[in-house]
Order: structure tokens, then C-alpha cells, then sequence
């Protein structure tokens, strides 16, 4: 099993110099917590991220209302992907070493065709629980989460 086979196609995307508010706007209509940063080219390529968790933060710590940011503010400007033909192991392994829970997923072209999540991961776990040649366990799955959930203090000193 390949990304192309789990991961979400319909994604929802804002650019830099778009407003927190307005990211935020977009995270609360399609239920994400978490929205690619894109150039604004047709070509949607990735600049950066943006959490709920980001826009936070960077409202609480610059003391302003989120019509008054850019998303370029708050958003993590290093990006880790992944590509339609990853295998599931490739992007655990990903998203276990950055300590994330998702990725985009790009074309050939490093345009943003999808985005794929350890939510993705543990549905198929769960799916695949009664069959044989399992593309996913639990177990993984848990690792993954256990290894992306360890606080930064503790990774740190490891």
C-alpha cells in the first residue's frame, strides 16, 4: 500500500501574507487542525505550516488579534514531505523522526496533491486488524505516536 491509497486529496491550503483569521477560518469550515502554506502561483507548492497550535501562540505571545497577523507570523517554514508512491513505513518513519502527526503529500512537480496523517495510519491499522500481510500494525502505529509525543525537553536530552 502506497500514501496515494490513504491520504486526503481535497486539500486546503492559505499563503503567507493571508491573515491568521483567516487561516483559522479555514481550519474551523473543513474540521483541520493543520493547513499547507502555498505559493499563491497555481502552482501550490509548500512554503511552510501553519497549527491551530501556531496561531496560538503567535496571538498570545505578539499581544494581537489574529486580523491583525500574517500567517507568515506563526507558520513552521521547515516542511517535511512526502511523495503519492511513498510506502506507509517511509512516512511513518518521517513523521516519527520530526516528531509530526502530518504531511503533504507532492507530485512530481513539489505540488501539493494530498496530505496524509498518523490518523490516515491508525484507521488502516484498525482496518487491516484481521487480515494477514498487514501493510500497518497497532503496534506501529503506537510506536509512531509514542515516538512523536515525547516532550522536547526529553528528546533533547537523549
Amino acid at each position: 500500500m502506497r500514501v496515494q491509497d490513504l491520504m486526503t486529496r481535497q486539500v486546503h491550503s492559505c499563503r503567507p501574507n493571508d491573515t491568521l483569521e483567516q487561516a483559522a477560518q479555514l481550519m474551523w469550515n473543513f474540521d483541520c487542525g493543520c493547513i499547507p502554506v502555498c505559493t499563491g502561483n497555481g502552482a501550490s507548492r509548500v512554503l511552510g505550516m501553519i497549527t491551530d497550535r501556531d496561531i496560538c501562540m503567535s496571538a498570545l505571545f505578539q499581544g494581537k488579534a489574529l486580523k491583525d497577523l500574517h500567517v507568515s507570523d506563526a507558520m513552521s517554514k521547515s516542511v517535511e514531505t512526502c511523495r503519492s508512491s511513498d510506502s506507509l513505513a517511509a512516512v511513518e518513519k518521517i513523521m516519527q523522526k520530526a516528531r509530526i502527526r502530518r504531511l503533504p503529500v507532492l507530485d512530481e512537480e513539489d505540488s501539493v496533491v494530498g496530505m496524509i496523517s498518523l490518523a490516515d495510519l491508525a484507521r488502516e491499522a484498525a482496518h487491516e486488524r484481521t487480515r494477514h500481510g498487514k501493510e500497518i500494525t497497532n503496534t506501529e502505529v503506537v510506536d509512531s505516536l509514542a515516538a512523536i509525543c515525547v516532550p522536547a525537553k526529553q528528546s533533547l536530552a537523549a
